[in-house]
């Protein structure tokens, strides 16, 4: 019906796509307001989006918290309530937030303010509350944000790349007086995993490997809100490893993608998509893990846990909860930690309790898995000795599995974790995965831009004069122009440098130029 700020230009095929995305498309006899959110492939090519400091927020942010180039976020708030001046009897309606920015939690809880309010007053409400969000501050990583709207003050930190990772949000907010008393979100983006993974908490294990492996999975749930917390759950338990496969956090069969996720004719691609309608357990049948849930019922204190089953089950409709997969784990279940949620659980100790000793759980399996990688792929950066001033900085060696392999004897994951089972089988098949790929594309990018700087560094300490003493003015006037592309490339690349390197860099191109003969030097000044 209408888009806030006016000017924000849509394609056609991404509104029909926000249309569809935005209500439950399976009968939902629930009256009332429901929140979930999606993701949206962005249609028509790149757009020049209002932030063009894109590069200075994604270097800073943690990689898990980017702004997205290729995909919107709607969070969607949908209202449905009987209303009998209605040709349906109902009064239906969703108030849908769209962002690059996977800020769930910050973009739910503004929702909450915004929604009811909206329905209630319709669009000035929308003007004055878009009037006050465009005052709001850039996100700025590592800063803590008050962030004003309809009376209220939202305080939230934006989380850093520096930060330690599963150290808990920094709690020494700024209250200078604020009042009203700010409404302080924990965390901007994080779920409440404990309670997204209830019926699940057996599985967690498993769930982990699919997730890192980066195998396509359908999430099959009652309501958008389900599908689309439990796939969002899902692609954070990788933290701090970025889950760089596609998912869709809620998915109908309107959606443009329908026939290229439902076709048969080849492998099912990798993503993790949530859906609601029951016509998917027909279409998706193929796919090689489906998870199905169900409304949560509880046994006596406990989540009712759902059961891993064959794939050939998948048939009927009424299909029961479960995990249709024929996938058996590389490693074992770890006891210890249902244990510890299940003595949760008895002693009523709160969900964001449980939820903590969920995620550093995921974080230590995940950092067991990678600490190895990362202590090899260190190893393949060239020595300091290697790089000399007047020379090209030697290459990165090249990354060999089974010599990576090899250093898993007396280096492995063993070393930081319990879990026993098939490690070695667990990163054979990881190698293989998109999530590998963009791990290693990530740090090989990251310790190309540390030898560029480690050289311009080299480039300072040396002896220049020394060095142009016995060479010619076409090697003097070709040493100009390097140096000058590297300035550039290391001003453009923002690499890790400090400032006075590159002004130093810059006075010697000065100084170089300045010894040359003068109709070179008007030459080179022009250049």
């Amino acid at each position: 019906q209408l888009v806030y700020p006016y000017d924000f230009r849509l394609t056609e095929k991404e509104k029909t796509s926000i249309c569809y995305l935005s209500f439950p498309d399976s009968y939902s006899g629930g009256l009332g307001d429901t929140q979930f959110s999606f993701r949206l492939r962005q249609s028509g090519g790149q757009r020049t989006t209002h932030y063009e400091d894109d590069g200075e927020y994604n270097r800073e942010a943690p990689l898990t918290l980017q702004r997205e180039s290729a995909h919107y976020f709607g969070y969607v708030y949908f209202r449905q309530v009987k209303d009998s001046s209605m040709k349906r009897g109902y009064f239906q309606k969703s108030l849908v937030l769209v962002s690059r920015l996977p800020y769930v939690n910050l973009f739910q809880s503004l929702l909450q303010l915004i929604a009811p309010e909206y329905f209630d007053k319709l669009e000035p409400c929308l003007e004055a509350v878009c009037n006050e969000i465009d005052q709001w501050p850039p996100p700025v990583p590592g800063q803590t944000l008050n962030l004003p709207v309809m009376g209220v003050v939202i305080q939230v930190r934006i989380p850093s790349r520096v930060d330690k990772p599963g150290s808990s949000p920094v709690k020494q907010f700024n209250q200078e007086n604020l009042l009203p008393a700010p409404l302080v979100l924990p965390s901007i983006h994080e779920l409440d995993l404990f309670r997204c993974f209830q019926p699940v908490l057996i599985h967690i294990q498993m769930l982990w490997e699919l997730m890192l492996l980066g195998e396509p999975v359908v999430v099959m749930a009652p309501s958008p809100t389900v599908s689309s917390e439990m796939v969002l759950a899902l692609t954070s338990c990788l933290a701090p490893l970025r889950y760089c496969c596609d998912y869709r956090p809620y998915f109908t069969i309107h959606d443009s993608e329908f026939k290229e996720y439902t076709t048969r004719t080849q492998a099912p691609p990798n993503i993790v998509v949530g859906v609601t309608n029951p016509f998917f357990i027909k279409t998706l049948q193929h796919w090689p893990h489906v998870l199905r849930i169900g409304e949560l019922r509880m046994s006596g204190d406990l989540p009712k846990q759902v059961k891993v089953k064959k794939l050939a089950k998948l048939k009927t409709l009424d299909t029961k909860p479960g995990i249709y997969t024929s996938y058996k784990t590389f490693l074992h279940k770890d006891k210890t930690l249902i244990k510890r949620l299940l003595k949760g659980i008895q002693r009523k100790r709160p969900s964001e309790v449980q939820s903590a000793l969920l995620r550093r759980h995921l974080l230590e399996l995940t950092q067991s898995f990678i600490i190895p990688l990362e202590h090899y792929i260190a190893s393949l950066m060239p020595l300091q000795r290697a790089i000399t001033p007047w020379k090209n900085p030697p290459q990165i060696r090249p990354f060999r599995q089974e010599d990576f392999m090899k250093t898993l004897e007396h280096a492995g994951p063993q070393l930081t974790c319990v879990l026993k089972g098939d490690w070695l089988g667990l990163y054979r098949r990881f190698f293989k995965s998109p999530n590998f790929d963009g791990w290693y594309r990530q740090r090989h990018k990251e310790m190309t831009q540390k030898l560029e700087a480690l050289h311009l560094e080299a480039i300072c300490e040396a002896n220049i004069v020394a060095w142009m003493k016995d060479k010619s003015e076409v090697e003097i006037v070709d040493l100009v122009l390097k140096l000058r592309e590297k300035l550039v490339r290391a001003r453009c690349q923002h690499l890790p440098v400090k400032e006075e390197t590159l002004q130093r860099v810059g006075l010697y191109i000065e100084t170089i130029i300045g010894s040359l003969p003068e109709d070179l030097q008007t030459v080179l000044h022009h250049h």
